[in-house]
């Protein structure tokens, strides 16, 4: 595997790790619309963990969801992404450490570093998709209650924190792909120049037949 490949991969799943731990707090998950509405005295913005609100004055109020299931299926499903996003994201970070060939944690056994880089990769994968669904399922709800003419609640628009976490979910899916890419291709190569038993035997008996008709004529 190339070194330089490895430090990328690394790189680009670092950052992302540190993004979905940016995204998960961040209060601008959706902020009302200010489509359609004339006066405005104070905005609404939510996220997985409150709601809050903000007047003309610049004062901030907040409110933690008071029960877990009283909140919807999507926001539910949205905390449990999230979450494994940042587990996966941290096994994934600790397996790429261990499987770079700079690193000696595994000694010189470079096909056990390829395996567990591998894992890693893995593991960065893992967290891109379920930040990507825990994003991507949250806006589709927030733009269909938006164009949904009947809907009578309060209509929200995307945060910030959905494109952070978009970009988040992105790097972690690039970083995986590299690592897993290098580990196979690192792996096709050693097998195609790897001699088979059959190729050793076949070379040994040449040897000795050789030797042996050496030896018969040295007498002669």
């Amino acid at each position: 595997m190339d070194p330089v490949v490895e430090v990328v991969a690394l790189i680009l799943g670092f950052v992302s790790w540190i993004m979905v731990g940016v995204t998960i707090p961040n209060r601008y998950w959706k902020v009302s619309t200010l489509d359609g509405t004339v006066i405005t005295t104070s905005t609404l913005y939510e996220n997985l963990w409150m709601s809050c609100a903000t007047d003309s004055t610049g004062v901030h109020n907040c409110r933690e969801f008071p029960s877990l299931l009283a909140l919807s299926g999507y926001i539910q499903a949205s905390r449990a992404l999230m979450i494994a996003a940042v587990m996966a994201g941290t096994f994934g970070l600790v397996a790429t450490l261990i499987g770079m060939q700079c690193s000696k944690a595994a000694g010189d056994n470079y096909t056990l570093k390829g395996r567990i880089a591998g894992t890693g990769g893995a593991f960065f994968l893992l967290q891109g998709l379920c930040t990507m669904i825990s994003v991507s399922w949250y806006a589709a709800n927030i733009t269909q209650e938006f164009f949904n003419p009947l809907y009578p609640g309060q209509k929200y628009e995307i945060g910030e924190a959905l494109y952070i976490g978009w970009a988040s979910g992105v790097l972690a899916i690039c970083g995986g792909a590299c690592l897993m890419f290098s580990c196979k291709l690192a792996t096709e190569e050693k097998a195609y120049y790897q001699p088979t038993r059959e190729t050793v035997y076949s070379a040994s008996a040449s040897m000795r037949e050789t030797q042996s008709t050496y030896g018969r004529n040295a007498y002669v």
